[in-house]
């Protein structure tokens, strides 16, 4: 059993976050779930998600800028560690809106890196994106690279948070692991990504949006993985503060994507083209060996059979 037993998890209603409850909850462990059931994409959906476990947790709606609620959430909650997923989602849309961004996933993770200072909780799990290695063009990519080309705001807040979490990790002695999630998928994705569109029109017989050539690069990392390293940094105890990548360790073109979707969907897709997408990187690739070495992290699940299964979830019926 871990050591850590009551665990607040931010943006526990999203689509990684209600996968991470599931895996808390296989621990027995006491969730309490932070979350503002925003409408970047339907709230339903995020409740949804929590359904199964709404007996068994506490679920607080509110936003982790709110200082009085932080304040009020941590006074009942003594909490062993945080799990901070919350955060405006998306590479794009933070160019329309990058002080939302900036207010929400800087100073959000402030607040509550304060409250952990406050109330003596000495452990946070903090949900960093490959998107803040930019135009990188070393591979694959690996936390000691320099990063000094991100290029959108969503990247940039997340670094800030990177900072955030070492400051306190080596002045007020609480102990962050800084998560780099690589293209995230599964059941519950997001219906604003590429796959779950992509999944969704084909069964329609819908045409599918492709920007660019195809020819961009992602390491697509399947939810099971995540979910795998995200526990095990919530257990790691030896350093006070670590960067760490959690990937699939591989590449996949946009159209091998598209051949892989079209296979387990048994139909050909119809390809509206579009430009290449302002803040949207070339290639993201993976280097896991931190990963391994610290957390025992090893993705099991590959793009073809990560894919399989998130279109048999489709197909049952799911919302989205």
């Amino acid at each position: 059993m871990s050591t850590f037993q009551r665990i607040l998890l931010t943006g526990g209603a999203g689509f990684i976050g209600s996968h991470i409850v599931d895996g808390l909850r296989r621990r027995h462990a006491q969730v309490t779930v932070l979350d503002d059931l925003n409408d970047y994409y339907s709230p339903d959906i995020k409740r949804a998600n929590l359904a199964a476990n709404l007996g068994a947790i506490t679920l607080i709606e509110g936003d982790i800028r709110d200082a009085g609620l932080v304040e009020k959430t941590f006074s009942e909650g003594r909490f062993d560690a945080v799990i901070h997923l919350a955060a405006r989602a998306g590479v794009r849309p933070s160019w329309a809106d990058p002080e939302l961004y900036y207010s929400t996933n800087v100073l959000g993770t402030l607040r509550l890196l304060e409250a952990c200072r406050r109330h003596g909780v000495k452990k946070m799990v903090f949900a960093s994106s490959s998107s803040v290695y930019g135009i990188n063009k070393k591979v694959p990519f690996a936390e000691t690279d320099l990063i000094d080309r991100t290029i959108s705001p969503y990247a940039a807040s997340k670094l800030s948070g990177e900072q955030l979490c070492a400051n306190y990790a080596y002045v007020q002695n609480i102990q962050c692991v800084c998560l780099r999630f690589f293209t995230v998928y599964g059941p519950r994705q997001r219906p604003d990504l590429a796959i779950s569109k992509f999944v969704r029109h084909l069964l329609a017989d819908q045409p599918i949006e492709r920007y660019g050539t195809g020819l961009t690069k992602r390491d697509y990392t399947y939810i099971d993985d995540i979910v795998s390293g995200v526990l095990a940094a919530l257990d790691y105890t030896q350093t006070p503060f670590e960067i760490v990548n959690l990937g699939g360790s591989d590449t996949t073109t946009l159209n091998e994507l598209i051949s892989a979707i079209e296979l387990s969907v048994g139909r050909t897709a119809r390809i509206i083209e579009q430009p290449d997408q302002p803040g949207d990187v070339p290639l993201t690739y993976a280097d896991v060996t931190k990963a391994r070495a610290l957390l025992g992290y090893a993705p099991k699940t590959s793009i073809r059979e990560g894919i399989k299964k998130y279109v048999a979830w489709v197909k049952t019926g799911a919302p989205a």
